[in-house]
């Protein structure tokens, strides 16, 4: 029988976890960063045309975030001190290099989120997913001068043998498993996961209708709930965001209002999930 890549582990049931000068919440932006094919399906505003070559309806809409929503986000961003941990999709390194470019310059986190959002990450096998592993892995690094430790899959999509295969390549965590509030281990050796969200999450968030004002209070509401449960043990805050949902004119003041807010609590340590993995992953592992 095949069984999840984590035991079953009840969150009353941890030892503690402490985050620097004792903050009680660790917060995070996850920032994906995405390439989509012109001839093939993905994430759409309208399933109408979903199944067309070209869709112009539905690719210009996620095209909208590279040419700019981006530098949209990018200004709230700089505007609040918020480094984000990038989900990157290394297929933009070769087509918008410059958002590459403005992430240097700015320091941001680089994770690995496959080579191309139309494609998920399943169906291979092992000598093929190691292949196409270390080819993403390798483009980022060449890249962006780090080697990417976290991965999360295009739609957060694995096969089984996929993390058993990043800590070969020498990653240290996952974010696909969205099914906590605080780093866990894995069952692979050297590999844990770090809370990611698709609750708080622009592209489901607004996918329903969802007003400015009420993303807004979910994000104030996420951490409040968050921060009275941290009284004994340290939590996570994951933002996901996508530069062509959040990234429209109508969106931007309530982005800049929830980072405002999230970078004004006391208790938070506002960080990256790389750094959320480096403080945790020792203690996790022992």
């Amino acid at each position: 029988m095949t069984t999840p890549p984590f035991d079953y582990s009840p969150i009353t049931e941890r030892a503690p976890i402490t985050w620097p000068d004792g903050a009680r919440v660790a917060v995070y932006v996850g920032l994906n960063i995405e390439h989509f094919l012109i001839d093939r399906p993905s994430t759409s505003i309208w399933p109408g045309t979903a199944d067309l070559q070209p869709d112009a309806l539905n690719y210009g809409w996620r095209d909208y975030g590279a040419r700019v929503g981006i530098w949209r986000t990018i200004e709230s961003l700089d505007r609040h001190g918020v480094r984000p941990s990038v989900l990157l999709n290394s297929a933009v390194i070769k087509h918008h290099p410059q958002i590459v470019a403005a992430g240097l310059e700015r320091n941001w986190a680089w994770l690995a989120h496959g080579r191309t959002n139309s494609i998920l990450h399943t169906d291979l096998d092992v000598d093929e997913e190691r292949r196409v592993l270390a080819e993403i892995a390798g483009d980022i690094a060449d890249a962006t001068g780090q080697q990417p430790r976290g991965w999360m899959g295009p739609g957060l999509t694995e096969t089984h043998n996929t993390p058993k295969l990043l800590a070969e390549l020498g990653f240290h965590y996952v974010l696909d498993w969205t099914n906590d509030d605080q780093p866990y281990p894995l069952t692979t050796p050297g590999m844990i996961s770090v809370p990611y969200s698709v609750e708080l999450n622009d592209l489901l968030i607004f996918g329903k209708g969802t007003t400015g004002p009420e993303f807004e209070q979910m994000v104030i509401d996420q951490y409040e709930q968050l921060h009275a449960d941290s009284a004994t043990s340290g939590r996570v805050l994951a933002l996901a965001l996508h530069p062509f949902v959040i990234g429209q004119p109508f969106r931007h003041k309530y982005l800049d209002r929830v980072l405002k807010y999230l970078a004004a609590q006391p208790d938070a340590w506002l960080t990256t999930s790389d750094e959320i993995a480096a403080h945790v992953r020792p203690s996790l592992l022992s």
